[in-house]
């Protein structure tokens, strides 16, 4: 009987620990993921990031619903606020996810509102093109200044 391929891919850079690898694998244990680890590097038009999970991400953010939804949303923002901790540079973001259809990126900073967390579950990602998104505090919402700048 053939190994079913992983729903997604997980890219972590030198500075995730063991033990933050444990922890971000628990928190997306519904998904069969595959882990690889790559170098720092920066690239001066690139997100920089210390997880990137590629993974079906509509599928992912439409399945935090229900009952678990507060615990997916505590789990996910602890692991974020952990990971913010590794932080080497300013400009770093803890952790990206990416969809593996579209390969838009939403961008989960260590400081966010519970209210963004929330926001995830109800977001249609049909809704951008060219992302990166990340959450305005200001309008509280998520958007992506490229597609805005697009239209």
């Amino acid at each position: 009987m053939a190994t079913p391929a992983p729903q997604g891919e997980l890219l972590l850079n030198g500075a995730v620990t063991e033990d933050d690898e444990r922890e971000i694998i628990a928190v997306l244990a519904p998904l069969d993921v595959r882990v690889r680890r790559q170098p720092v590097h920066r690239g001066a038009d690139e997100l920089t990031w210390l997880v990137l999970a590629s993974l079906p991400l509509q599928a992912f953010l439409s399945g935090l619903g229900g009952e678990a939804v507060k615990d997916a949303y505590a789990g996910l923002k602890k692991l974020v606020v952990r990971l913010s901790h590794h932080r080497k540079a300013i400009s770093t973001v803890p952790l990206v996810l990416a969809d593996v259809r579209t390969g838009l990126r939403i961008a989960l900073d260590a400081d966010l509102p519970a209210e963004a967390y929330r926001q995830l579950h109800e977001l249609k990602l049909a809704d951008y093109r060219i992302g990166p998104l990340h959450y305005d505090r200001a309008g509280h919402r998520w958007r992506s200044e490229l597609d805005e700048a697009a239209s």
